[in-house]
């Protein structure tokens, strides 16, 4: 594989977890459809702590929510006002967000971008301001303002994936062959290469060799071919209905699917759909199925043996993180990064904080999950 693909493996200190309620803060600030960004309450916010801009794609997947509210919190903990923006995948949406978070006279954007190739406009008009950008878990490309990027280690994330169907299936002891069927992220998110680059880098040589046999033909011969069966948008909706159509098209009587590499729970969710729909039944020739972000139906899906792990990042830690990045942006001190070298946006290099993130299986939900706090029991019938 070419070296651009590679990620570094960088430890950084640990990021305390807060256990408090994420779900305050955000119910009168945020909006799926809303245009115009409005400056959060000022409610505990200390005089001159400034506008901070929240910027995130959507609500309609889970993680968001969690992220937008936990950012709302730590910041007007850290005594600034906010303005966080959900922008429902529309593209147009956010930029007219972040527009209106510029001239409400925001002093740093924080930006989770839907498409990170078509942000440079806006963001010129926050350079000539001096706004200064965080790019949110999700890299912005093509252009040179952007300052910051802080996120998990995304090779990491396809790595552990791949590492577990390969360790799950026996393929280093020579096990196989299995029936495997691998998708992809949404080809707009820069991140979907990384997670699907590192899986298929421990991947690969089984597809190769035999031990993995793709039915569909679905298996991508380059590198740059991931976005064949890339899933615009990681909405599950599609998702479910690519899987429907292969199992429709190259599965029947005695072929069965054994295995799925899914990029994140979204994804898995719709997987999970079809496979049931087929009449695939849990505990009865399940097929192997990863994921990522640890959503709470994902979770409980693992608990009924309908997903056999997901790769959790936990977001309060980049909220933490990202949050200590504003502070230390606003102030003047020298920003936390633990990466200059790897994220190239086609511009330049853009200094980088990442945070590491961990395997999940449903033997390991209740230690991981519930007791850090991120779910209660009662969230998953525990």
């Amino acid at each position: 594989m070419s070296q651009t693909w590679k990620k570094l493996s960088v430890a950084i200190a640990t990021v305390g977890l807060l256990t408090a309620s994420l779900a305050a803060c955000s119910s009168e600030r945020d909006s799926d459809s809303d245009t115009k960004a409005t400056p959060g309450a000022t409610t505990g916010a200390s005089e001159g702590g400034g506008l901070i801009g929240i910027a995130m794609p959507t609500k309609a997947l889970e993680r968001w929510n969690r992220d937008g509210a936990h950012l709302v919190e730590l910041l007007e903990d850290a005594g600034f006002e906010t303005s966080l923006q959900y922008a429902d995948n529309k593209t147009d949406q956010q930029i007219s967000q972040i527009e209106n978070m510029i001239n409400d006279g925001a002093k740093v954007l924080v930006i989770a971008s839907i498409d990170g190739t078509t942000l440079g406009p806006v963001l010129e008009q926050a350079a000539a301001k001096d706004v200064k950008v965080i790019a949110y878990d999700r890299l912005i490309n093509e252009t040179p303002n952007v300052d910051y990027y802080a996120t998990f280690d995304n090779y990491k994330v396809g790595q552990m994936q791949g590492q577990f169907i390969e360790e799950t299936l026996g393929l280093k002891d020579g096990k196989g062959p299995f029936n495997f069927e691998p998708f992809a992220g949404s080809p707009d998110d820069n991140n979907a290469k990384f997670f699907f680059q590192g899986a298929w880098d421990i991947l690969k040589q089984y597809v190769e060799n035999g031990k993995l046999v793709v039915p569909s033909g679905k298996a991508p011969k380059t590198d740059d071919q991931w976005t064949n069966i890339g899933i615009l948008g990681w909405g599950s909706d599609d998702a479910q209905a690519e899987m429907e159509n292969r199992l429709n098209s190259f599965y029947g009587g005695d072929t069965k699917v054994q295995v799925v590499l899914s990029p994140n729970d979204s994804l898995a969710l719709g997987i999970a759909q079809a496979l049931t729909g087929a009449g695939y039944k849990a505990g009865e020739g399940w097929p192997v199925l990863t994921g990522q972000d640890a959503d709470q139906a994902n979770v409980l899906n693992m608990l009924a043996g309908k997903q056999s792990m997901t790769v959790w990042k936990d977001t309060r830690a980049l909220g933490d993180a990202v949050a200590k990045m504003v502070e230390e942006v606003v102030s003047g001190s020298e920003v936390t990064v633990n990466d200059t070298e790897t994220y190239n946006n086609n511009v330049k290099v853009v200094p980088t904080l990442l945070l590491d993130p961990q395997v999940v299986t449903p033997d390991t939900v209740k230690k991981d999950l519930v007791d850090s706090g991120f779910y209660t029991a009662s969230d998953l019938g525990l």
